[in-house]
């Protein structure tokens, strides 16, 4: 008897024309390193009296679909988190490469189909009428660069084969912690040991009675980006800031020596006044829990530039 195993495990992606219908093709081949994505159904235990000190049956309770998908941030797949996350980009180039710019603050954005397979049992669930609630990374000094996006869908369908069809493949190019930076009004940041962002569409479940169980959909709310940066404590510039309450212009960026390169830009980012502890003779850090805003000018809170050869998303 075959047994289901992570390394043969298959994820594809495509954006739907209709909220809760997969489409029937258009399918991407997505990498990734590991899914909670699910649907649960809990039970209730059953309340009755009378009927002697064992239980009656429990029932069944409403459907959650929903869960995180960690994936690798490279040069093209990643583009279609985007897009999920901010909306379709505005691309410009006439030919590769193509600089694609998202935008936060979208109304409306896309829901999408994702199918997880598991080939050997076989085992194929379509999670339909996905939307990405929030998209977070951690920078540091070494490791595996990876993104974690947070799901939610509006059900589970099951079926020994797949419905994505033959889906098309992505070259990989993977950012790597060795090919970031960041800056603060454009000069780079000194000092800095790790730094943790995370996007957030804050979606509200739209929750009504059906005899499906499931939801009607997922509307984005307040937006919000956040992190925090841990720096070694060298200097007052950050601590200033934060004491005259001031925005800076904060870029997270990674750059290819190929030329792809991936660059967020929050545009009004203000900082607290931290707690500067001596824990030891070791020398002192400082961690800066950040909070985005809309600049005034742009209108905006943060835009992401992706760079790479892909011409349309």
């Amino acid at each position: 008897m075959a047994r289901a195993q992570g390394a043969r495990a298959q994820m594809a992606l495509a954006f739907e024309t209709t909220y809760g219908t997969p489409p029937v093709g258009g399918f991407t081949k997505m990498p990734f390193a590991s899914t909670s994505l699910g649907a649960e159904q809990p039970l209730q235990t059953s309340e009755l009296l009378g009927y002697g000190r064992d239980p009656q049956a429990p029932i069944k309770d409403a459907v959650t679909a929903d869960g995180d998908v960690v994936i690798p941030i490279d040069a093209e797949a990643f583009g279609l988190w985007l897009k999920a996350a901010f909306g379709a980009p505005t691309t410009s180039g006439s030919e590769a490469p193509y600089s694609h710019e998202y935008r936060s603050g979208n109304w409306s954005l896309p829901s999408l189909s994702i199918e997880t397979g598991m080939p050997e049992v076989p085992r194929f669930a379509m999670y339909s009428g996905c939307m990405v609630d929030s998209l977070s990374w951690q920078m540091a000094r070494s490791g595996l660069l990876t993104a974690t996006a947070s799901i939610v869908a509006q059900g589970e369908t099951i079926a020994t084969s797949s419905a994505a069809g033959t889906p098309a493949n992505i070259a990989l190019k993977r950012f790597g912690h060795f090919n970031g930076a960041i800056t603060r009004n454009g000069a780079n940041i000194g000092n800095v040991v790790s730094a943790d962002l995370t996007y957030a569409n804050n979606l509200d479940r739209i929750e009504t009675i059906r005899a499906d169980g499931k939801i009607d959909g997922a509307d984005p709310s307040i937006a919000a980006l956040t992190g925090n940066v841990v720096v070694r404590f060298a200097d007052q510039t950050l601590v200033t800031q934060a004491i005259n309450g001031e925005a800076c212009e904060l870029e997270f960026s990674y750059t290819l020596p190929t030329g792809e390169s991936l660059t967020l830009t929050a545009h009004a980012v203000y900082l607290p006044r931290p707690r500067i502890e001596i824990s030891g003779p070791q020398g002192v850090q400082a961690t800066f829990d950040w909070q985005a805003a809309s600049d005034a000018v742009l209108g905006r809170m943060c835009t992401v530039t992706l760079t790479n050869d892909r011409e349309v998303y």
